[in-house]
């Protein structure tokens, strides 16, 4: 008998012990859920970043370019080529990362599925691919071609309406759940769109540059909407792969139009030589870095946190501008950019964002209620006291 209660520990020590694996198990899973949330963060805070700095620093090259090179659509189709590096970048990645390492050839066609049982077929190609590049396309040039017009600030703030007019499309065309704040954030949108051409005096090149960014704003929340319709959700692999597929399309069917635009003197330079060709790989080397982290940076951060990138490229821009430019930020300007990128973060917010302050109020009330009723019993429970306690006072 002693030997057995030495070796097999009580029933309670037994459940103590127990008890603390557990309570171990739980602690040693909130720590990695906390190290995975602080990770996330991190990483969120540098794609953020990157983000930011890659799409200013790309509106502020082209707005540089076009000082020597006067040829939006030509800087268009030279970035739209490097599309073609998505698929074996995201081929290198999926060599360092993935255990089971596949061929190109083999992840390629894993990858085509993505177009339909049997893969990427010349019909496929022109139905489901061409009309992509076409407003990949226009969503680009009408960007560039509005730096020319007005201002990097205006351009960088009247593009973020795009996501008023994705939520917009959505709704009517994909029937997504209605939402009074993002009707709100859209309201927004179209006022500070107004504002912001009342601030420069409704005069030709202001209103021209305004409708151009419009336009390309427009063109760009089209695309993502008609992504969703046709095509659904894309994973990392196939993803990659239709924007270089894009990038083939552009080579194949687009270039005819600056050449076209060459020899008319639309789009003329007189030699190669004059042209910078250190700003047109930057530009397209930061425009390739800013649609990377844009399609890929869900995958280590939170797609919110992406997106707040594209807000602070407005500050960023405004600041360049100020030392830069003759822009002046009057406080018409200033109000419509205000309301243009509060109405952007208020479609930042999630599809149940009421249910959850619903929550949080009916826990706040629930506390309260609790703390009161305890109050109420302690003074309660002290007046007995005082009354047995003076009671043997009066009977001596």
């Amino acid at each position: 008998g002693d030997e057995r209660s030495r070796e097999s520990p009580a029933p309670a020590e037994a459940q103590m012990q127990a008890g603390a694996e557990s309570g171990g198990r739980v602690n040693r899973c909130c720590w990695k859920c906390s190290v995975t949330q602080v990770k996330k963060i991190f990483w969120g805070v540098a794609v953020v970043l990157g983000v930011c700095s890659s799409w200013s620093g790309s509106t502020q090259l082209a707005k540089l370019t076009f000082k020597k090179f006067d040829a939006p659509f030509t800087l268009t189709w030279f970035a739209t080529n490097w599309n073609f590096l998505f698929f074996p970048l995201y081929y290198l990645g999926h060599v360092f990362k993935s255990a089971e390492k596949q061929s190109p050839k083999q992840r390629y066609r894993e990858c085509c599925r993505f177009f339909g049982d049997n893969g990427l077929t010349l019909k496929v190609f022109f139905t489901k691919a061409a009309p992509f590049g076409v407003l990949w396309t226009l969503t680009n040039y009408l960007y560039l071609h509005a730096i020319k017009k007005i201002n990097t600030t205006d351009v960088s703030v009247l593009f973020c309406c795009n996501k008023a007019f994705v939520f917009l499309l959505s709704w009517i065309v994909l029937r997504d759940r209605f939402m009074g704040v993002r009707i709100v954030a859209a309201i927004f949108a179209i006022a500070g769109i107004v504002m912001m051409t009342y601030a420069d005096g409704f005069h030709s090149h202001s209103v021209i540059g305004i409708a151009l960014v419009v336009g390309s704003a427009s063109m760009s929340a089209l695309y993502k909407v008609l992504f969703k319709l046709l095509l659904g959700s894309a994973k990392f692999g196939e993803a990659a792969l239709f924007l270089s597929v894009l990038a083939v399309f552009n080579v194949l069917f687009v270039t005819c139009i600056p050449v076209i635009l060459y020899f008319t003197k639309v789009e003329y330079w007189s030699s190669f030589d004059i042209v910078p060709w250190g700003n047109l790989c930057g530009f397209s080397i930061l425009l390739l870095t800013f649609n990377i982290l844009l399609n890929f940076g869900i995958a280590i951060t939170y797609p919110t946190l992406i997106s707040l990138g594209i807000v602070l490229s407005v500050p960023v821009n405004a600041v360049v501008d100020h030392y830069t430019s003759e822009i002046v930020f009057n406080s018409v300007r200033v109000i419509a950019i205000i309301i243009i990128g509060l109405g952007f973060l208020l479609l930042l917010l999630p599809e149940e964002w009421d249910v959850w302050v619903i929550k949080l109020l009916t826990r706040l009330k629930v506390r309260k209620k609790e703390e009161i009723p305890e109050g109420n019993g302690d003074i309660a429970s002290g007046l007995p006291n005082k009354s047995r306690r003076t009671r043997p006072s009066m009977s001596s």
